[in-house]
C-alpha cells in the first residue's frame, strides 16, 4: 500500500530526539534546538540531552570543540558574560596551567646541572687536596668554575663508556700468533682427542647506564686511594691521584682482558661427548 503524503510530511517534521529518542509528547516542558545541518529526524535534539552529551566529550575541558557526530558541523557553544575578576583570575590560571611544565623542566635541569657543580668541586678538593682545592676554585674565573665543575662528571661518563679493552682484545686476538709469548701466556690447548675449535667472538659487552654512571663516579675517589697507596713518594696530591687513575684503569683493563681471553680459549676448548646407553635403553 501506499503510505500518504501527509503521514510522510508528519513523519519528517515529528521532532525526535537523537541522544535519548525521546518525542515531543514524552516531555511537553523540553527545550529543542537545531545546532547542525543535518536534516529529518536528526535535526532535532533535546537542549539538556545535547548538554550532556557535549560534557562526556569534553571531559571537562569546556573549551574543546565539539562536532556533530552525523554531519561533521561544529557545535556553537555560547556562555554567559565573565566579570571583569574572574576573567583575570581564569587567564593566570591558564598562564600558570601552561607554564608548568617549563617551570618543572626549568627547576629539574637546574638541579641536575648545580648537582654537577656540587660534584666537581668535591671532586677537585679530593684530587688536590682540600687546601689546595679551595684555593684554586677561589683564585679561578667564576665563569670557568660554571663551566668546568659540571663538565667533570659529564667527562668521567663519557670517558667510561669508552670500550678500549673490547677494541684492544680485539687486535690482541688478530695478531697473538705473531708473538709466541702470548702463545705462551694463553694457550689453546686441545681437550682430549678433539682439536679445539675457532669460536664467533661475543658481541661488544651492551653499555649499562647505571654501571658506567656508578663507575665514573667512584673514579676519583678510587684514584685518589690507588695513588696514595702506590705512590707515596710522588710530590703533590694531583700528581699521584693521576697515576694512581692510570694504574686503577691498566690493572682494571689488563685484568678484564685476561679474564675475557680465558672465557674465550674455553670455548674452543669445548666438545661433544658421544652418545652412551645401558643394555636396558636408558641413556647414562
Amino acid at each position: 500500500c501506499r503510505v500518504p503524503f501527509v503521514l510522510l510530511l508528519y513523519w519528517y517534521l515529528k521532532k525526535s530526539c537523537w541522544v535519548c529518542f525521546g518525542s515531543e509528547s514524552d516531555d511537553i516542558t523540553a527545550v529543542w534546538i537545531r545546532p547542525c545541518r543535518c536534516r529529518g529526524t536528526t535535526k532535532w535534539v533535546h537542549h539538556n540531552c545535547l548538554m550532556r552529551w557535549v560534557d562526556e566529550k569534553q571531559k571537562g575541558h569546556s573549551y574543546t570543540k565539539v562536532h556533530c557526530p552525523q554531519c561533521n558541523t561544529e557545535y556553537v557553544i555560547t556562555f554567559p558574560p565573565f566579570g571583569k575578576f574572574c576573567g583575570i583570575i581564569q587567564t593566570v590560571d591558564r598562564m600558570i596551567y601552561k607554564a608548568s611544565p617549563l617551570i618543572a623542566t626549568g627547576v629539574l635541569l637546574g638541579s641536575v646541572y648545580w648537582t654537577a657543580v656540587t660534584y666537581g668541586a668535591i671532586t677537585v678538593m679530593q684530587v688536590l687536596g682540600h687546601k689546595e682545592g679551595l684555593d684554586m676554585m677561589e683564585r679561578a674565573d667564576p665563569l670557568f668554575l660554571l663551566i668546568g665543575l659540571p663538565a667533570i662528571p659529564v667527562g668521567l661518563v663519557l670517558g667510561k663508556m669508552i670500550q678500549w679493552d673490547e677494541y684492544l682484545l680485539r687486535v690482541w686476538r688478530r695478531h697473538a700468533h705473531k708473538l709466541g709469548i702470548l702463545n705462551y701466556l694463553f694457550p689453546m690447548n686441545t681437550y682430549g682427542t678433539v682439536r679445539p675449535t675457532q669460536p664467533h667472538e661475543a658481541p661488544a659487552r651492551e653499555i649499562k647506564f647505571t654501571r658506567v654512571f656508578c663507575g665514573a663516579m667512584l673514579f676519583p675517589t678510587i684514584a685518589t686511594i690507588v695513588g696514595k697507596l702506590g705512590f707515596r713518594k710522588v710530590d703533590g696530591n694531583l700528581q699521584r691521584s693521576f697515576l694512581g687513575g692510570i694504574a686503577f684503569v691498566a690493572i682494571k683493563g689488563i685484568l678484564k682482558i685476561y679474564l675475557k681471553q680465558q672465557i674465550y680459549s674455553r670455548l674452543g676448548q669445548r666438545r661433544i661427548t658421544n652418545y652412551e646407553h645401558t643394555d636396558s635403553g636408558t641413556p647414562t
